[in-house]
């Protein structure tokens, strides 16, 4: 079979069912490949800061990595901002949206909500409420969004800045994405992992 036969889904077969599921198998297991290429598209993206939006993801991983962040934290910081390509009005939750089935609770709903935390350095500027990340304030999560939002998001728009390359974390991205998607072990629902790891800052300070 090279393709279905069916016009409508509600006609399809068992077996083109069967033979659709293992394209689309095959398929995802390229996603990482398709994130880095977008990651790059990124370079082309919002104008008008003194690092390209590229640039400012790299920046935001590479401090998270400096500062011992597990592997979750690493590559959901490096994609926190790829949705500004396709969805600026909501890239955060686009991003999330990408992360969930792979990275722990936790950090997926950092970067859906980093949009609303990082108001507060410039919403009083743009006629926004500075203090919109307040309607969250009950979450077991929110110290970890501001402090995302404060030591490796809003701090990362340095051109001086020694970032690391893309190709640094694209075995990071390829590790998450390979996993099995909503495994509740790696999902790990109301789990809190810390944003920075001392012993593991101090052995990567050289990187």
């Amino acid at each position: 079979m090279e393709k279905v036969a069916f016009t409508q889904m509600k006609d399809g077969t068992k077996e083109e069912y069967a033979f659709l599921n293992e394209h689309e198998t095959d398929y995802a297991k390229d996603t990482a490949k398709r994130l880095m290429k977008a990651m790059v598209e990124l370079d082309a993206s919002l104008s008008g800061y003194l690092v390209t939006r590229l640039g400012h993801s790299l920046q935001s991983a590479t401090r998270a990595w400096r500062d011992g962040a597990d592997i979750d934290w690493v590559v959901s910081t490096l994609l926190h901002d790829i949705g500004d390509i396709y969805a600026p009005y909501n890239h955060d939750e686009y991003a999330a949206t990408i992360l969930r089935p792979f990275v722990r609770e936790q950090c997926a709903w950092c970067v859906q909500t980093h949009g609303d935390f990082q108001m507060i350095y410039y919403g009083h500027h743009v006629g926004g409420d500075p203090n919109k990340r307040d309607r969250f304030k009950d979450s077991p999560f929110f110290d970890d969004c501001a402090v995302f939002c404060e030591r490796w998001d809003q701090a990362s728009f340095d051109p001086e800045y020694d970032n690391l390359p893309l190709s640094f974390f694209a075995p990071m991205v390829e590790e998450v994405f390979a996993r099995t998607p909503f495994d509740p072990d790696v999902m790990q629902a109301g789990v809190r992992a810390p944003l920075a790891d001392a012993v593991a800052a101090a052995n990567r300070a050289a990187v």
